[in-house]
C-alpha cells in the first residue's frame, strides 16, 4: 500500500504542477472563470498557479510535504467559487467538453483532490515517502520540522 500511496503522491505532484503551469501559459482561460465578485482576476490566477506549483513541488520534498498537503486543501477550497462559476455560468474553456453536465459532474471532483491531498497530510516513513531530494541530504533536524 506504501508504494502505491508514494505512486499516487507522484502522480498528483506531477499534475498539480502542470495545472500551475498552465495558470501562466493560457491565463485567460481560467480568468474567465474567476467569480466577478472577486477583484484582480488575472492577478487571482497567476497567485494560484503559482501555489499549485509550490504544493507540488512541496508534496515530494519531505520535511514539507505534510505543510504542502494542507496548502493544497486550502487551494482547492479556495480556487472551488471558480469551478461553481463555471457550472453555474456555462463558461467553456478549451480543452474540456462544453457540456453543462461536464462542469457540474467536475464540481465533486474538488472532494476527491481535497481526500487526495489530505492522505498526505499523515507522517509518512521517510524510507517509503516519494523524494526529489536525495534521502542522503535529508538530515534528521529537517524531519523534525515536518
Amino acid at each position: 500500500m506504501k508504494n502505491l500511496k508514494e505512486l499516487f503522491r507522484v502522480i498528483l505532484a506531477v499534475s498539480i504542477i502542470i495545472v500551475g503551469i498552465t495558470h501562466f501559459v493560457v491565463s485567460d482561460q481560467y480568468v474567465r472563470i474567476v467569480p466577478p465578485q472577486l477583484p484582480y482576476p488575472l492577478g487571482l490566477v497567476y497567485l494560484s498557479g503559482f501555489y499549485e506549483i509550490l504544493g507540488g513541488i512541496g508534496l515530494l520534498v519531505p520535511p514539507v510535504s505534510q505543510a504542502a498537503a494542507w496548502g493544497l486543501i486550502a487551494l482547492f477550497i479556495a480556487v472551488y467559487p471558480a469551478n461553481i462559476n463555471m457550472a453555474v455560468n456555462h463558461i467553456h474553456i478549451d480543452h474540456i467538453p462544453d457540456s453543462p453536465w461536464v462542469q457540474v459532474v467536475r464540481l465533486p471532483f474538488q472532494a476527491v483532490f481535497i481526500a487526495w491531498a489530505w492522505w498526505y497530510t499523515k507522517v509518512t516513513d521517510l524510507d517509503t515517502q516519494a523524494s526529489i531530494i536525495p534521502k542522503s541530504l535529508i538530515s534528521k533536524e529537517m524531519l523534525e520540522l515536518n
